[in-house]
């Protein structure tokens, strides 16, 4: 009985033991709870803007930073300064059988853009030939005459040439305004003068004028497209 007895206190004492410790390791299940806490605390920071770069995938770290930089730019496009045309309405809503629509631009910027007395043979021929659709008695030289005198300028002579034999002058000598005489390559070679208005397009000398034919056709001053390779002569307006 003895001997029972011994071995039943000593199965009490293992019980014992294994009870004292399996109580000690029983901490150890909340470290593992204490870790999880720990992990979703540092996915909250993330979410707050702290940002675990060994988990983020490089191209949304990259377009991440690109929006939020964005509104932060101090990049600001400059401002465009538009000169304030100085055509009349009746210009800008017209509609023209003595000049195509697409040089109107053209026309536009020599009368905002040209000096002061050029401006003033520009404006003046303009309403001449587009508003009033005038009539003048005699040729091209007539009709840039009482252009001239209308606009309250006079002329200087800045290049004198000849007709067949030249010189003739360079594409840079010339200036909007400029009253020119030119060879008419597209007419049989005879002379012929206008008003020089731009280059539509200068390397091949190709340029818009204003030109009168005159005499009995009765018909207002054109804008038209000319050869300027043989001008041999040019007149500018001044005050």
């Amino acid at each position: 009985m003895l001997g029972a007895g011994a071995s039943h206190v000593h199965a009490d004492s293992m019980s014992a033991l294994i009870a004292q410790k399996s109580a000690q390791f029983e901490p150890a299940v909340p470290s593992a709870k204490v870790s999880t806490r720990s992990t979703i605390q540092r996915v909250r920071r993330n979410q707050a803007g702290h940002i675990n770069h060994a988990h983020i995938n490089p191209a949304s770290h990259a377009q991440a930073n690109f929006n939020k930089a964005t509104p932060n730019t101090t990049y600001r496009y400059p401002k465009v300064h538009r000169q304030p045309s100085a055509i009349s309405p009746a210009f800008l809503s017209g509609s023209y059988d003595n000049v195509d629509s697409e040089y109107l631009p053209l026309l536009s910027n020599a009368e905002s853009q040209s000096s002061t007395a050029a401006r003033e043979v520009i404006s003046t021929a303009r309403k001449m030939a587009l508003n009033e659709r005038a009539i003048i008695q005699g040729g091209c030289w007539d009709y840039l005459d009482a252009v001239f005198k209308r606009a309250g300028v006079t002329r200087d002579t800045v290049h004198k040439g000849a007709y067949r034999q030249g010189p003739y002058a360079h594409s840079s000598d010339i200036e909007v305004g400029d009253w020119l005489y030119y060879i008419n390559h597209g007419y049989n070679g005879v002379e012929h003068s206008g008003l020089f208005v731009g280059w539509v397009d200068e390397t091949a000398r190709q340029a818009l004028m204003l030109s009168y034919a005159g005499e009995n056709r009765r018909e207002p001053a054109r804008y038209r497209v000319y050869d300027l390779s043989n001008v041999y002569q040019i007149m500018r307006p001044t005050f």
